[in-house]
């Protein structure tokens, strides 16, 4: 809004810093702080004697040293929106939810702590997202591929687009990363037999490691590009211009994340087989930007040594889901393409000394200075998982992806796939 309309608040970031700021510069007490600012606001030459970092100083140094007075409440208050949740959090969240969205389709999956969003086009979504957000909650968002152009996500037509393309491909079993065409990867996404052997005699199980990435994304594949950004869950958050994507609005000076977006593409099936499902294609790890990640394709791999698309169904009852998981599995319509298990930011120190523990356990070498997490040197089967909330009491949140399914997860969550 026009800073007249806004006198008091910003509406982004920006906003804030420079009517904060221009108010420093002319010593005037509007801006919240109660001490008015010691320096001269010029010098003889009727220039300014201040720079934007010292500003910026100053705002900042307001702030921590608590000099909002008592009785003039703060126009932003981020304080206010990181309270520690009361015991009962879940329950009162959702009767709040069920009496003020009643126009919304939305579940409570896995022991209340996902919500589903089931569909995506109710431009009202945003509103009930935001109650969720504020405690740190993954939110599942369903039907994203019925907004985009499917034909142009089909392992063929990628293939054929950019088979000559050079890209490092991640052997998953071995975490042996080679250089080659990425056409050798298509080629073998639902066709066993054009897949790679490793010197066992394995099919190799292959991951494209974040290929494209970023503005190589943008530019390599713009017609992609355009049919993702125009078909992202929740535009207000997720999308570049979203009205509140804070990293959208952050200042040039502002060093920002990579956002993305990139291509993550693996085999999944070979997975499902694998005994005590011990090997996965993303190892746990955290992510330090919130992340949306869609399920734009789902191939079905044909040929010997992989399960049928019932023997991967059969394979995902064995977890720990929630029962509205398990109605969606057995929905012919669905098609499950991704098994995820996320962990909350705050259990992040019990599961770091777990691995560590297990480490140890099987004769492994721990480092002082070694972090499991952030090495992504671990992928948590399903004995382990058991363990760690035995031991620890943390407990695995297991979500199945469907094709069209975008998951969205605040920075700092632990997940693996």
């Amino acid at each position: 809004p026009p800073a007249s309309q806004n006198n008091e608040q910003g509406s982004t970031l920006r906003d804030l810093l420079t009517t904060t700021a221009g108010k420093l510069r002319l010593g005037s007490t509007d801006a919240g702080i109660a001490f008015a600012p010691v320096y001269s606001t010029g010098t003889a030459s009727g220039k300014s004697g201040r720079t934007m970092p010292n500003i910026l100083d100053d705002i900042i140094a307001s702030v921590v040293e608590n000099k909002i007075p008592p009785n003039r409440a703060p126009k932003i208050n981020v304080k206010s929106e990181i309270k520690e949740e009361p015991k009962d959090d879940k329950k009162s969240i959702q009767d709040d939810c069920s009496k003020r969205y009643s126009d919304i389709q939305y579940s409570w999956i896995c022991d209340k702590h996902v919500l589903w969003l089931r569909d995506h086009k109710n431009t009202n979504n945003w509103k009930l997202f935001k109650e969720c957000w504020k405690q740190g909650r993954p939110v599942l968002v369903s039907g994203m591929h019925k907004k985009m152009n499917f034909s142009l996500w089909k392992a063929e037509s990628i293939s054929l687009d950019f088979g000559n393309q050079q890209a490092d491909i991640l052997n998953c079993k071995d975490s042996i990363i080679s250089n080659t065409n990425v056409k050798e990867f298509w080629d073998g996404f639902e066709d066993v037999s054009k897949r790679q052997k490793v010197k066992n005699g394995e099919t190799a199980l292959l991951k494209l490691k974040d290929w494209p990435s970023g503005e190589d994304f943008k530019t390599m594949m713009p017609a992609r590009y355009d049919d993702l950004l125009k078909s992202l869950p929740l535009p207000e958050y997720c999308s570049p211009e979203g009205k509140l994507n804070l990293a959208s609005h952050l200042p040039g000076f502002f060093v920002r994340p990579d956002l993305g977006p990139r291509l993550c593409s693996a085999y999944g099936e070979c997975v499902a087989a694998t005994k005590d499902h011990d090997i996965g294609t993303t190892n746990l790890h955290i992510e330090v930007s919130d992340v949306v990640n869609i399920l734009v394709y789902v191939g079905i791999a044909k040929g010997n040594g992989v399960l049928s698309k019932s023997g991967v169904l059969k394979k995902l009852e064995e977890e720990d889901l929630d029962d509205l998981l398990r109605k969606r599995l057995k929905d012919s319509s669905e098609l499950p393409g991704a098994l995820w298990h996320i962990y909350a930011g705050k259990d992040a120190d019990k599961i770091r000394e777990f691995l560590q523990k297990i480490a140890k356990e099987q004769g492994l070498e721990v480092l002082p200075e070694h972090d499991p997490i952030r090495d992504q040197s671990w992928y948590v089967n399903k004995k382990l998982r058991q363990r760690l909330f035995e031991e620890y009491g943390v407990k695995t949140c297991t979500v199945i992806q469907f094709l069209g399914d975008a998951i969205i997860l605040p920075a700092g969550a632990l997940h693996q796939v």
